[in-house]
């Protein structure tokens, strides 16, 4: 389904549809922020149900209105969230009443992150089980509203497996992260000696050892 997603956006480009119809992919503008907002009102229903819910996202930036207030109402419910954003976040964490259960993030060192990778538990309890998307857009209104973009879900479990693994690097990072704070002044984290290896080498040295780790097999 998803290769036949990517033919009718292909097809809708050229002219040869003015009408796609998407089955797995989100696509800008046409139903990605609508679906965005629909999984994380999803963990909103878990969260309230007992069920597991967590969302984390790593991208570039985050401004769009109505995802904001989407992700204002999962904090509410109390669904953490963690946000990995490289540049600038108009969500402030920890605002009383409305943002306690968000925490935000940066990753700043030698390499430039440039990803984007969406995570919704989905009422399972193991990460793995649950849904991951990656894909070309921010959470912004010109990339939601004013240009044509495309997320797709992850299926297979060893993809799922390294994605997790990304994105464990970047919340335990302690080295090259710095964490927004209410008033919405970064600071950066520093790691202490009883803190684990990847807390201590950061997320760009973390994933170089790995790398090489993975040739050497």
């Amino acid at each position: 389904m998803i290769t036949r997603d990517v033919v009718n956006l292909f097809h809708h480009l050229t002219g040869y549809s003015t009408q796609p119809a998407f089955d797995r992919l989100l696509v800008a503008p046409v139903n990605m922020r609508e679906r965005f907002i629909e999984l994380i009102r999803r963990e909103i229903e878990h969260q309230r149900a007992g069920r597991p819910a967590r969302i984390v996202a790593k991208m570039n930036q985050v401004e769009d209105l109505p995802v904001c207030e989407a992700l204002c109402e999962a904090s509410q419910a109390g669904v953490p969230v963690d946000l990995v954003i490289r540049g600038f976040c108009c969500l402030r964490p920890g605002i009383p009443g409305w943002t306690e259960h968000l925490r935000v993030r940066s990753i700043v060192g030698r390499f430039l992150e440039h990803g984007r990778l969406f995570h919704f538990a989905n009422g399972e309890a193991n990460p793995l089980d649950g849904e991951f998307y990656i894909g070309s857009a921010d959470w912004m209104d010109r990339n939601l509203s004013r240009r044509v973009e495309a997320v797709t879900p992850v299926r297979a479990r060893n993809l799922r497996e390294r994605l997790w693994e990304d994105l464990t690097v970047q919340l335990e990072d302690r080295r090259n992260a710095w964490q927004m704070q209410p008033d919405g002044s970064y600071v950066q984290l520093h790691a202490g000696e009883g803190d684990p290896e990847v807390a201590r080498d950061g997320t760009h040295v973390t994933h170089m050892k790995r790398a090489r780790a993975r040739l050497r097999r």
